[in-house]
């Protein structure tokens, strides 16, 4: 069920707006995040990138919250700047939304709905997501059986 961002939400953006306020490069800081742990505070996550390798600002910003022991995320937020240079709310890309079914499958996730931002669970954004046989319990029918 997605949901109007409430007061920590926006805080949770206000962090993220103002790192990429301060830190954007057109070429290797395109992208910042925000996380929010169960320990109630804010981490940190910055797009890293190069010519041939780029690190999603929501990745470092898991990984500075597991580094901190922050608990389970239970909301989080990517920003970026349009091409009126406003810097909005942009969506996960699937290596995100992979790692969030790791790292904050309980989160919130701040999106943009077709211009409308809200709060969406982090499950409905990958669903069906790749898992290891050993983690379900359930065996899937053989199709050329049918």
């Amino acid at each position: 069920m997605r949901r109007a961002p409430d007061a920590r939400h926006i805080e949770l953006f206000e962090a993220a707006r103002d790192l990429l306020a301060a830190r954007h490069h057109p070429e290797i800081h395109q992208v910042a995040a925000a996380v929010r742990g169960s320990d109630g505070r804010v981490y940190l996550g910055l797009h890293i990138g190069s010519r041939r390798v780029n690190v999603c600002a929501e990745s470092s910003a898991i990984a500075n919250a597991e580094m901190a022991g922050a608990g389970p995320l239970v909301a989080m937020v990517a920003v970026c700047r349009n091409d009126s240079d406003d810097i909005v709310v942009t969506n996960p890309c699937g290596v995100c939304r992979e790692l969030m079914g790791t790292y904050a499958q309980d989160a919130e996730v701040m999106i943009d709905d077709r211009g409308s931002v809200v709060m969406a669970p982090a499950e409905l954004l990958m669903p069906n997501r790749w898992m290891f046989p050993s983690e379900n319990d359930w065996t899937p029918d053989d199709p050329s059986a049918r």
